[in-house]
C-alpha cells in the first residue's frame, strides 16, 4: 500500500490543532502559568499513561491512548512556545496569534520530520506503536536531564529539538493507530 506521509501527518495535525485553538478559545492560555519543567512533566505522564495502558492492556479512566498522544503533541507545541516567550510577555495571548504560533511550530516540526524521513527512509512505519512511546519517554528523560542542568549541554541538542521529536514520534504513533 502506497503511503502518503506528507497528507496523512497534516490530518493528525489538523485533529490536534483543532482541539488546541478550541481549549485556547475556552480557557484563553492559561498554560502561561508553567514552567518549563511543568510543561515537561505534564508530557511525561502523557506518555507514562501510554505505557502503562500499553503493558496492562487494560484501561480504566476512559481516556484512550489517541488522546494522550494528541496531549502529548499539544503540550509539546506549547513548550516550544514558552521557550521563545520571556517573562516580560503578557500571560494571555491572543487566540489568532496563538494559532499562528501553532502553526509556525509545527511547520517547522513537519519539515524536520520530512529531512529526517529522506535520511532513515520511513523506517518507523516498522516500527512497534511501543517503541514509538518509548522512544517519547527517552526524550522526556533528555528534556528533564538539560532542564535540571539548567539548559547546559555538552554535545546534545537543545530541548526543542527533543519535543519536535517527540510530536513526530507521536504523530507517527497515531498514524500507526489509523487516525489519520
Amino acid at each position: 500500500m502506497a503511503h502518503n506521509t506528507s497528507s496523512e501527518y497534516d490530518a493528525i495535525v489538523k485533529v490536534c490543532k483543532e482541539l488546541f485553538i478550541k481549549k485556547t478559545r475556552d480557557y484563553g492560555t492559561a498554560w502561561r502559568i508553567l514552567r518549563p519543567s511543568s510543561i515537561t512533566d505534564q508530557i511525561f505522564i502523557k506518555a507514562q499513561r501510554i505505557r502503562t495502558i500499553e503493558d496492562k492492556k487494560i484501561n480504566k479512566v476512559g481516556d484512550d491512548v489517541i488522546g494522550e498522544y494528541i496531549g502529548i503533541i499539544n503540550y509539546c507545541i506549547i513548550a516550544m512556545m514558552q521557550l521563545e516567550l520571556d517573562s516580560t510577555a503578557p500571560q494571555e495571548l491572543n487566540a489568532d496569534e496563538v494559532e499562528k504560533n501553532f502553526n509556525q511550530k509545527i511547520n517547522e516540526t513537519k519539515d524536520l520530520m520530512l529531512d529526517k524521513n529522506h535520511d532513515y527512509g520511513e523506517v518507523w512505519r516498522d516500527m512497534r506503536v511501543s517503541s514509538l512511546t518509548d522512544l517519547i519517554l527517552m526524550k522526556i528523560l533528555r528534556v528533564k536531564q538539560i532542564e535540571d542542568n539548567d539548559g547546559q549541554t555538552l554535545a546534545s541538542e537543545g530541548v526543542k529539538a527533543n519535543y519536535q521529536d517527540m510530536v513526530n514520534y507521536a504523530i507517527f504513533a497515531l498514524i500507526k493507530l489509523g487516525v489519520s
